[in-house]
């Protein structure tokens, strides 16, 4: 009968760790979508995090940055450590660009709980401590096994010394509190059995511009094409302007061309809308030919680059009845039952120049490769920020595909959402991948709208929806413009510099353009959407854009999302607040009432951070004033001054 060998006995699992991390943050949907910072910022984290028993625990946020292969580290801080508590906090600083994976692990510490124990029983009175000598050696020979060179030394020498019998007991308990001793050990704890998040978490870093800038929006056609507007750079860059965006620059289809005024008509010379993407020329890939060539267009990238302003192109995923992928590739378009295309509509509004895309379609991997191939295309000719037209038009799934492609390659690529839509998915959009986004500012004008909507933005949603207020689109003119003339046009103008670190205006606002085509309606007249104007940056109210502008780039209170307080007033009529970053106070009041007159005070709290009493200038035109913490008399007159714009001076 054969004798079977003798089975070598399976080592003991390690029992499971004795740590329990709970609700980390920032965590979104459970982990599913990443958060998001730009380069400079720090993203805070935090935990509950404890073990059984009273063992002392440690804990720290591990990252593993874009590009690197080593994790870095930094500790998390017990706050809250009372009986009710485990709370922990830490921060990663933000530097490399793209897609981070960050964690946190946590572990006992053995030898800062025996330590702990030590000092217990020494503060008891107990006399003999041998028992707890003996073990603070062999936990301080583990810790030199894990040591490197002088900390090894260092440690096995105490472990020596605490385990020395032969010493005197006071003798022994000095070397295993020895400060160097502590520091040695602690640089090399026990972490064989720390818990961490699984999986780890994600964080997407932008350039900074994701979260501040200026834009200023302006349709090429009515500047002289690429050409004129090449011109006009330097003179947005002495504004202060950070990014130029273009709608769309492609070649404009002819068939359901509309004519001035959306008229469903047009004469041989309308240019149409340049929405309706697509003719003989080419689509989304070409320009228009009456815009200019590559070249025009190359030049128009490098005079951006030299004055750093951020060239923005619009993104427009739909096409005209003229479009070359209509004939090469009609499964990539919806057709009704009887076969005819089916035309845009977003009622009571309806574009019958431009034809959808069927993003679900059989053939629909083609489609969207062919529109990664197009934004990769204007990637390559240097565009790194796309404003993206109706993105809540098209799934989910198709934009955290593209973006994440994207990104993958060229993770300086900013994407802004224009979705003017209900606030779930608005909210789906930033967290599926888009940098910023469109917002219902424009529809918020009284005090208790724009309080409630910015609390919102601030606490709420800060880690994946990052808000751009543009004042005024070639969409929306709302009616506070239409009938509160220039001071209506300033207030939004301070309001939306202010609150949001990023804003912008479209080419007009300057000059307070506030014609609707009809009462009721939120269309301009003679809308640049349907035919060319001549246009300068010569409007007057461009010294107050430049004076915001430049007070936004020289205060970091202004650069942020945070920081926000709103100050109580004795009129409703104005709205206060104070932002703050690190030393940086900046207090903005704003009289909504673009008709008459405001008087009244502004309190400000010691929760800002002001002192006692303090001088404030005005950022706008130079003006100093005393004020204090408390009570501080303000009177705004229309047509004379419709806000002030604080730095908080030295007390």
């Amino acid at each position: 009968m054969p004798v079977r060998p003798p089975s070598t006995p399976e080592a003991p699992k390690p029992a499971p760790s004795r740590i329990t991390i709970r609700d980390p943050q920032p965590v979104l949907d459970g982990g599913r979508y990443a958060a998001k910072r730009t380069i400079g910022e720090t993203l805070p984290v935090s935990a509950e995090i404890f073990a059984d028993g009273h063992d002392v625990v440690r804990a720290v946020v591990r990252w593993l940055a874009p590009g690197q292969t080593a994790w870095r580290e930094a500790p998390l801080r017990h706050v809250d450590a009372h009986i009710d508590g485990d709370n922990w906090e830490g921060e990663i600083a933000v530097d490399v660009l793209g897609r981070w994976v960050w964690t946190i692990e946590a572990w006992v510490d053995q030898l800062a709980s025996w330590r702990h124990e030590l000092h217990r029983k020494l503060d008891g009175g107990q006399e003999d401590l041998g028992s707890e000598l003996a073990e603070g050696a062999l936990l301080l020979n583990a810790a030199a096994d894990r040591a490197t060179k002088a900390d090894k030394r260092l440690l096995r020498a105490a472990a020596k010394a605490v385990g020395d019998a032969k010493r005197g007991q006071d003798d022994r308990v000095r070397s295993a509190l020895d400060e160097a001793t502590i520091a040695a050990a602690d640089r090399f704890p026990d972490r064989s059995r720390a818990a961490s998040l699984d999986p780890p978490l994600a964080l997407d870093a932008d350039r900074r511009v994701a979260l501040f800038g200026s834009w200023y929006e302006l349709f090429p056609r009515s500047w002289g094409g690429l050409k004129g507007t090449t011109e006009v750079v330097p003179q947005l860059a002495e504004l202060g302007f950070d990014v130029l965006y273009l709608p769309p620059i492609h070649p404009i289809g002819r068939k359901n061309r509309k004519g001035p005024n959306n008229a469903l008509t047009a004469g041989p010379d309308d240019p149409g809308s340049p929405w309706a993407i697509g003719a003989s020329e080419g689509g989304h890939e070409a320009l228009h030919p009456e815009l200019g060539t590559f070249a025009d267009f190359d030049a128009l990238v490098r005079a951006c680059q030299e004055h750093e302003i951020d060239l923005a192109l619009d993104l427009a995923f739909q096409c005209s009845a003229d479009h070359p992928w209509l004939t090469a590739h009609p499964e990539w378009f919806h057709h009704r039952p009887d076969g005819t295309l089916k035309y845009a509509e977003n009622p009571p509004k309806k574009y019958q120049d431009i034809y959808n895309l069927d993003f679900g379609c059989s053939d629909w991997e083609s489609l969207w490769n062919a529109l990664l191939e197009v934004t990769v295309g204007w990637v390559e000719r240097g565009v790194k920020v796309f404003r993206v037209d109706n993105p809540h038009t098209k799934p989910l799934a198709f934009w955290e595909w593209l973006i994440a492609r994207v990104r993958t390659e060229h993770p300086d690529v900013i994407f802004l959402a224009e979705a003017f839509t209900r606030r779930a998915m608005m909210r789906a959009l930033g967290k599926a991948g888009f940098n910023q986004s469109y917002t219902y500012f424009t529809w918020k004008n009284a005090k208790h709208e724009l309080t409630e909507y910015l609390v919102e933005l601030v606490h709420e949603t800060p880690d994946f929806y990052r808000p751009n207020f543009f004042a005024n689109t070639p969409d929306i003119l709302h009616e506070y413009l239409q009938h509160g003339g220039p001071p209506a046009f300033e207030a939004r103008l301070v309001l939306a510099a202010t609150l949001s670190p990023s804003y912008g205006i479209y080419s007009g606002f300057e000059h307070f353009e506030g014609t609707p085509v009809r009462p009721g309606s939120e269309e301009y007249l003679n809308s640049e959407k349907y035919e060319a104007h001549e246009r300068a940056l010569d409007g007057p109210l461009l010294p107050m854009v430049a004076a915001l502008n430049h007070a936004r780039r020289a205060h970091p209170a202004l650069q942020q999302l945070r920081g926000l307080e709103f100050l109580p007033t004795t009129s409703d009529e104005l709205i206060a607040y104070a932002r703050r970053a690190g030393r940086d106070l900046v207090i903005t009041v704003v009289n909504l009432n673009p008709h008459h007159a405001q008087e009244g005070t502004i309190t400000v709290t010691a929760t800002t951070g002001a002192p006692p009493a303090f001088t404030v200038r005005d950022l706008l035109d130079g003006a100093e004033y005393h004020w204090r913490l408390g009570e501080n008399y303000v009177r705004l007159v229309p047509g004379q001054k419709q806000a002030h714009v604080f730095t908080v001076l030295a007390a």
